[in-house]
């Protein structure tokens, strides 16, 4: 299919929330500037930066709108972006992203065009960026295999909860699809994303994934970093019982991964990254429990577990 053409009467909007992307994103906007399909607008909502994001943003012609450091929502700010477009396709983007190649934003827009109408959302491929520890490139391949996939809500019996698996660092939807579903939920701890897609299967619509569109994009995480993450991982799993209800368990996916990882470790000879393999996966393990079970927790912990400290003040607020 030439998307190209396609796209001459349906162009696409990219939305980014920013906060303090100084570092970041005049690579990802150099980037973007190579594509091979580019879009009709740039819109981002920036969180109150106190470095240069907002003036480099403006410079590559995005249009910016500022909210309140303390109001930002993984959800909220997201949809607050989708009211401002009236384009069909929209693309989020983070901060953080580098194309890896100048098809990628065509090649993750490709199943949304045409004759294809039940697939709603399709999100690319995330390799690891260049300063990736080993921790943090092996978790990118084994969330971003080599084969492209697509899913529907009949393939959680066979994939358990990784039928709902997206992000939203590099993915596209189709906005009508997406306002029938509501959007993004206003607030989540995290994983707005993955709650979405959990309602589009649900509605009848099918997601894809890319492996073909490829961003680069990874996180370093501290021991302290890891289980912090798993903790909200926790809290989402467990605020949004539906999620596992109908889509299964995480632990499935827990000692996939732990098996994967060990052979790989085994077979590199990496027996001191072993060591600190067993304790991030213990601090992982031990921060998914807790978080599964943070409303008997002291509320002052909260904050202390969370990677989003934010969402907790203002939670205790209201």
């Amino acid at each position: 299919m030439d998307v190209t053409k396609a796209f001459e009467k349906n162009a696409f909007s990219i939305l980014i929330p920013t906060l303090n992307g100084g570092d970041t994103l005049e690579k990802l906007f150099v980037s973007l500037k190579k594509q091979d399909l580019q879009p009709a607008e740039i819109l981002v909502a920036d969180s109150s930066s106190s470095d240069g994001t907002v003036d480099i943003c403006r410079k590559y012609g995005a249009r910016v709108w500022r909210v309140n450091r303390e109001d930002f929502d993984h959800g909220g700010t997201r949809t607050f972006l989708v009211g401002k477009t009236n384009r069909e396709i929209i693309v989020f983007l983070t901060q953080d992203i580098e194309f890896a190649s100048s098809a990628a934003l065509r090649l993750l827009i490709e199943p949304l065009v045409g004759n294809g109408e039940s697939c709603v959302c399709s999100y690319g491929r995330q390799l690891p960026a260049a300063d990736a520890s080993w921790h943090a490139a092996f978790l990118r391949r084994f969330n971003y295999p080599e084969r492209s996939q697509k899913r529907s809500f009949n393939d959680r019996q066979k994939l358990g909860l990784r039928t709902i698996f997206t992000s939203n660092s590099f993915a596209a939807y189709r906005r009508r699809n997406l306002l029938a579903v509501g959007s993004f939920r206003n607030g989540l701890i995290f994983g707005e994303d993955t709650c979405t897609v959990g309602k589009i299967l649900q509605d009848g619509g099918t997601i894809a994934y890319v492996a073909e569109a490829a961003v680069y994009h990874s996180h370093n995480y501290s021991l302290q970093g890891e289980f912090r993450r798993a903790y909200d991982t926790g809290v989402l799993h467990s605020s949004e019982k539906w999620l596992l209800d109908t889509f299964g368990t995480a632990e499935g996916i827990g000692f996939s991964f732990v098996r994967s990882a060990f052979a790989q470790l085994l077979k590199e000879g990496k027996f001191i990254t072993a060591i600190e393999f067993i304790i991030r996966t213990g601090l992982k393990f031990t921060g998914y429990r807790l978080g599964r079970k943070y409303t008997l927790l002291p509320p002052f912990l909260h904050s202390s577990f969370s990677m989003n400290r934010t969402w907790w003040q203002r939670r205790n607020t209201t």
